[in-house]
């Protein structure tokens, strides 16, 4: 019995939403959770389902998506390692709006909500934690509406690899990035049908600037990672003039 508690004291002590909080409470919240191994494809709430407590994503990654009237499925947000879902609908008291599905064989660990509110009871730190984690997820969410609302397909797609694995890195660092999942859950993220974000990928590959191994995952490679910031610029500046904007009058 002593093995799994000391292995899920250890996944939580790891986890940024935990990681100050000492021994006895990280012991106290171990009482309240269960581990989750769950397969590639394994769906681990359906939309509808109560929320009882929320979920961390130890390793793997869970999609969190929702199914239109005609049956298409769109992407809400894929999860990784050390993040979260469920914790805003378990302080509304709400049941699941997304089905959650894993992409990967993930360790999931499910915190129970009692188990949550005698923490935030006890300790403000972890109740500030909890704020700022469902903070950053609002602010996720905006830049996403921002991102589809005012940016064309193209600026999305360089963002998007951007983000993937440049945080950080100079510009002139030579810089490879692959889809982390399949290109149809990126152009489902991204609000782009399957065929344009293909389209985008190949234009990328015709640029001076890299080259596009094209698989399910495609994986792209540039000489200096300044010359994808330099493309969003050019192209948020071409949309700019379309829209009548005098990108110049800034400096005036």
């Amino acid at each position: 019995m002593s093995t799994p508690k000391i292995r899920t004291q250890a996944f939580l002590a790891n986890l940024p939403l935990f990681r100050e909080l000492s021994a006895e409470e990280i012991d106290r919240i171990a009482l309240g959770t269960t581990e989750h191994h769950v397969a590639r494809g394994t769906v681990v709430v359906n939309k509808g389902d109560p929320v009882e407590g929320f979920h961390l994503v130890v390793y793997g990654q869970i999609k969190l998506s929702l199914t239109t009237p005609q049956g298409d499925e769109k992407v809400v947000e894929i999860i990784g390692p050390g993040f979260s879902f469920g914790e805003a609908l378990m302080f509304m008291g709400k049941a699941y709006i997304v089905t959650a599905t894993a992409l990967a064989d993930s360790l999931l660990l499910h915190v129970r909500r009692e188990t949550v509110f005698e923490g935030l009871a006890r300790d403000p730190q972890f109740a500030r934690r909890m704020l700022a984690g469902m903070s950053r997820k609002l602010h996720s969410l905006v830049s996403d509406l921002e991102s589809v609302t005012l940016k064309t397909g193209r600026e999305r797609v360089i963002g998007y690899l951007m983000r993937q694995e440049g945080g950080g890195a100079a510009a002139d660092t030579p810089y490879s990035v692959s889809l982390s999942v399949s290109k149809a859950i990126v152009a489902s993220r991204r609000n782009l049908p399957h065929e344009h974000l293909s389209s985008i990928l190949h234009e990328l590959d015709a640029e001076p600037l890299g080259r596009l191994v094209e698989n399910e995952q495609a994986r792209l490679s540039v000489q200096r990672l300044g010359d994808l910031d330099d493309l969003a610029a050019a192209q948020g500046q071409v949309l700019d003039q379309r829209r009548g904007v005098d990108v110049g009058a800034a400096g005036s």
